[in-house]
């Protein structure tokens, strides 16, 4: 298997949710534009997403690079800090006045961030790859 590096992933993290930006926003006309109490309206663009995703996948990837040195659960406790953190991230849509277009567009953007790196994340570090070996090994003695 040819193990995509770590960057790459950022990379495929940052252009998911542009992606979900450019089919929602000027394609499909949902102005993304959120209202938080007692703050101005903000329309949010292309930027944004693009530093949101990137900081997101950077920390992600911090955390995994010192966890993999502290503990050979590194993958597992990664995992489920991933997961509690996007569950996390939809605490602020329900905290903004947007239209239902809006916020679908941004909840779809933190899934895609998720989509991304999750699975991608664990192909890079050497004990998922050894995880997914045994069942690729399997199926191939199977198939012969």
């Amino acid at each position: 298997m040819n193990v995509p590096s770590r960057a790459l992933v950022v990379a495929g993290a940052v252009a998911a949710p542009l992606a979900v930006w450019v089919l929602g926003d000027p394609l499909l006309g949902h102005e993304l534009v959120v209202e938080q109490p007692g703050r101005e309206a903000t329309n949010l663009a292309a930027g944004e997403f693009i530093v949101f995703s990137l900081t997101a996948s950077l920390l992600g990837w911090a955390l995994l690079a010192v966890l993999e040195r502290l503990t050979p659960h590194a993958l597992r406790i990664w995992t489920v800090v991933a997961a509690a953190v996007l569950a996390l991230s939809f605490i602020p849509l329900t905290a903004v006045e947007a239209t239902g277009g809006s916020k679908t567009v941004l909840a779809l953007a933190h899934l895609t961030v998720a989509a991304v790196l999750i699975p991608l994340f664990w192909q890079t570090s050497p004990r998922g790859r050894k995880a997914e070996k045994p069942a690729q090994d399997a199926e191939a003695v199977g198939g012969q």
